[in-house]
């Protein structure tokens, strides 16, 4: 049976516009990759939005599918744009069509990343360009292909469709950013600042969040990333919402395990979901009257 890098989880019945995306929860390492490495298992696996996939899974109970990535995100990316590939990781040089300028490619977080994200280097040295090139077509572009899909499935049968991007924090990225009064973020919302979605459809689940004691803050210091960016039109009803969830609230970080509080946020972040699809029918006819009326 040939490796899987992706699976979709499907309900009963999928009566919801809402996709819920999980593209950085797999852990699975490819032996040869393992071996490329200089870093222990443990170390590769820092980068990976573990569990993530699980707290989001009662999305099924309300009708909506969930596409997430089996394969580690330090070994693939998938939210990135197909080939933003650092050309100091390759052995051959790039062709002209990459991009090997932005920003996350700067930071050794490409397509194929060059850092984990405790900022240590993956590779022992270079490597071929082909093998990106493999990864690209046989994991990257059979995900995006399946997401789209999925998402163009959920806005046929209602002209409407919300896709929850689901991730993971560190503690470390948002420790920093509160005032000595602010509480711990707990969850940031990252719709770029209402091109990817709706800012009262992201109010309201803002609203289903804190309701359930997280802290919730907007587009700080994640707007939403690629997928995000890609799929979010709110003035075609098209909305994407990127949902980061700090892991000290459910997981040891250090050790990669489900922490006491763990069974309890799954509820929370349930109810919130349940709330969520109760509430979408309201929000698509607020959505359509304003779009009719613009």
């Amino acid at each position: 049976m040939s490796q899987r890098y992706f699976e979709i989880l499907a309900p009963n019945e999928w009566v919801s516009p809402i996709v819920y995306n999980s593209p950085h929860s797999g852990s699975f390492l490819p032996i040869e990759f393992i071996e490329q490495s200089r870093l222990s298992q443990a170390a590769l696996r820092q980068s990976e939005d573990c569990f993530v996939d699980v707290l989001f899974k009662s999305c099924l109970d309300n009708g909506s599918p969930m596409l997430s990535a089996l394969v580690s995100r330090a070994y693939i990316d998938l939210n990135r744009e197909p080939y933003e590939l650092d050309p100091r990781m390759f052995l051959e040089n790039l062709p002209g069509y990459m991009n090997p300028g932005s920003p996350r490619v700067a930071s050794g977080l490409g397509t194929i990343p060059k850092l984990v994200a405790e900022g240590e280097g993956i590779y022992r040295g270079k490597i071929n360009l082909n093998d990106a090139l493999n990864r690209i077509d046989a994991i990257y572009r059979p995900y995006h292909r399946t997401l789209t899909a999925m998402i163009e499935e959920a806005y046929t049968a209602t002209q409407f469709c919300l896709l929850m991007d689901c991730h993971s924090m560190p503690s470390s990225a948002v420790r920093n950013l509160k005032s000595h009064h602010e509480p711990q973020i707990d969850i940031v919302l990252g719709d770029r600042f209402g091109a990817a979605c709706n800012r009262e459809l992201s109010s309201e689940i803002e609203k289903f969040f804190a309701k359930e004691g997280f802290h919730v803050v907007r587009n700080r210091p994640y707007a939403g990333g690629f997928i995000t960016e890609t799929h979010g039109s709110p003035h075609h009803n098209r909305h994407a919402l990127q949902i980061e969830i700090n892991r000290a609230l459910y997981m040891d970080e250090v050790r990669i395990e489900k922490n006491k509080s763990f069974a309890d946020v799954e509820a929370a972040i349930a109810r919130v979901l349940k709330e969520l699809a109760m509430f979408l029918p309201a929000i698509e006819q607020q959505t359509a009257k304003r779009l009719a009326a613009e």
